[in-house]
């Protein structure tokens, strides 16, 4: 088994569920005792988001290059990043390590073309859902992405930063985000990408007819798969 260095804190809510779900799939495919060989470096989100709002990218990408270069000296033979709007800074990460990032858009990517879906609406915090780096990745690899409307498109954010990085999922905000879900169906979506780490604690297949394709879920798959290639 490959050891695999998560940064993670983006927020913590999340990147427990990668733990959680990493442990769950090593052992259903090990059985017995077996478990994930993982190191966390998790940062303070405040900080963080507080770069996000203003537009201080690089600044951010350092604080995650310093996380990477831990792990790496730590012995990680890889780094996953468990959040999806902090992929924007994937490259400099990459830059910055010898030891291969496992891209959790390429992961998306080549999930949704094992299920034949071409055109699938998005749904994430306002940098994933508005800015090139996570739509244009998916559209290199012949997938089309829609975008909510921007009024649904705030308000996804606001339920993102105010609700569930706050641990709170309220039946109210699950019903918003299925109206959204059922809209971006209505334009021809073939599924709907919950493309937010948090979106999934939230919102989960049973509640919709509308495939949905949860990034945590399908992240920790393909990390599974690399650790014991």
């Amino acid at each position: 088994m490959k050891t695999v260095g998560i940064i993670g804190g983006m927020s913590w809510e999340s990147t427990s569920t990668y733990y959680r779900r990493l442990n769950q799939l090593i052992n259903e495919r090990l059985g017995g005792l077996h478990s994930a060989e993982l190191l966390l470096a998790s940062v303070d989100f405040a900080p963080i988001e507080e770069m996000q709002s203003r537009g201080d990218w690089n600044t951010a990408a350092s604080a995650l290059v310093t996380k990477a270069r831990q792990l790496d000296k730590a012995g990680a033979e890889c780094i996953v990043i468990a959040t999806n709007t902090m992929h924007k800074v994937a490259p400099e990460i990459e830059a910055a390590v010898s030891i291969p990032l496992i891209h959790i858009v390429d992961a998306l990517a080549n999930h949704l073309k094992k299920n034949a879906v071409e055109r699938a609406g998005l749904l994430g915090t306002r940098f994933t859902m508005q800015q090139p780096f996570y739509k244009e990745r998916l559209e290199q690899q012949g997938i089309q992405v829609l975008i909510p409307n921007e009024s649904d498109s705030k308000a996804i954010d606001s339920i993102i930063f105010k609700e569930l990085c706050h641990g709170q999922f309220t039946d109210n905000a699950r019903k918003k985000y299925l109206e959204i879900i059922n809209d971006l169906s209505d334009k021809g979506a073939e599924g709907v990408i919950l493309g937010c780490t948090e979106i999934g604690l939230l919102v989960q297949q049973e509640h919709s007819d509308m495939p949905l394709f949860d990034t945590t879920e399908v992240h920790c798959q393909a990390i599974a798969d690399w650790m014991l290639n």
